[in-house]
C-alpha cells in the first residue's frame, strides 16, 4: 500500500519547513534544502529530526541515524 497522497501534500520538513520529495522506493522522504531523508517505517513517515539520515549516508544504504 502506498503512502496517502493527501498526507504527502501537507507534510513539511520539521527542520526547515520546506517541501519533501517521496523517494522512488517509498522508503523515505527527502528534503533537498537540509540534505536529510526522513525514513518511512511500516508506511508511516518518521518526521523527527533526530531520526533523519543525511542523503549521502542514505545513498550508501544507511537507513537509521545512529547518533
Amino acid at each position: 500500500m502506498a503512502l496517502n497522497k493527501e498526507l504527502l501534500q501537507i507534510l513539511a520538513c520539521p527542520k526547515c519547513k520546506g517541501g519533501l520529495e517521496l523517494l522512488d522506493c517509498e522508503e523515505g522522504l527527502k528534503c533537498d534544502a537540509c540534505g536529510l531523508v526522513y525514513p518511512v517505517r511500516e508506511e508511516i513517515p518518521v518526521m523527527l529530526v533526530d531520526e533523519a539520515v543525511p542523503v549521502a549516508k542514505w545513498e550508501q544504504g544507511v537507513r537509521e541515524n545512529k547518533a
